[in-house]
């Protein structure tokens, strides 16, 4: 697992230098140069062995997509924080759940590893609200766990149940792009769908970690509904924020 501080100097180092090291959890912000001049200009190259006209966004669909793959790389990021936090604690603790820590926390860790590449090879503006996500995450993870094992439990129902429901959106969202295609005889480029496949299986993925709290006593939490209402509210606060900032 990543140490917390390795993950600050990197994010921290990339904005102020936009340079890059080795490291899975780094904020590549920044494409090199070989990606950036593949800049995205929303699906402009045919899909491999088809002969259907390639389905070209427009200037929403390509802001919709700008914003997904920010909120997307902020919430992974949390993600990741969060599990830092809580992971000593509740191994602590209960010894038997560090193979299901390491479990949940290696698939975020690869969740933002996709949207880091994402997001430099698209050339997306990421959030401006890193430092603050950063305290929030921390924050949330270290004190759920310091709840005891159920608390940390219902924090993972509570975040993966709103962006279990977020990436579904966005899955809708393409598969609207991709029905409106069909319809005009186009059909959406490579690059789309492999996307759409990759939003699709994340969401499994953060779903699974839902299945996996609720099986875990999340519901035994006190005070479950105050805890987890306030902590579904925040992201939900934060995703509006990420979108625009």
């Amino acid at each position: 697992m990543e140490s917390l501080p390795a993950l600050r100097r990197s994010a921290l180092a990339q904005c102020r230098r936009q340079s890059r090291i080795n490291s899975p959890l780094y904020l590549d912000f920044l494409a090199p140069i070989a990606l950036r001049a593949q800049r995205r200009n929303a699906s402009t190259t045919s899909p491999s062995g088809s002969s259907k006209p390639r389905y070209t966004l427009s200037k929403e669909q390509r802001e919709y997509l700008d914003s997904s793959l920010r909120v997307n790389q902020a919430g992974e990021l949390a993600a990741t924080l969060i599990y830092t936090a809580q992971t000593p604690q509740i191994v602590r603790s209960h010894p038997h759940l560090r193979p299901l820590m390491k479990h949940m926390y290696d698939q975020e860790a690869g969740h933002l590893k996709t949207f880091n590449k994402l997001v430099a090879q698209h050339q997306v503006r990421p959030t401006a609200m890193y430092p603050l996500w950063e305290v929030a995450a921390t924050f949330l993870g270290w004190s759920t766990a310091a709840l005891g094992r159920e608390a940390a439990m219902a924090c993972t129902e509570a975040v993966e149940t709103e962006i279990g429901s977020h990436y579904n959106d966005q899955v809708r969202e393409i598969l609207l792009w991709e029905a409106d295609a069909e319809q005009r005889g186009e059909e959406l480029d490579d690059e789309l769908k492999e996307m759409l496949a990759t939003f699709r299986r994340i969401r499994d993925e953060e779903l699974e970690h839902l299945d996996h709290a609720v099986a875990h006593d999340s519901k035994e939490a006190k005070p479950y509904d105050p805890l987890v209402d306030v902590i579904r509210f925040g992201c939900r606060a934060a995703i509006k924020i990420s979108e625009k900032v």
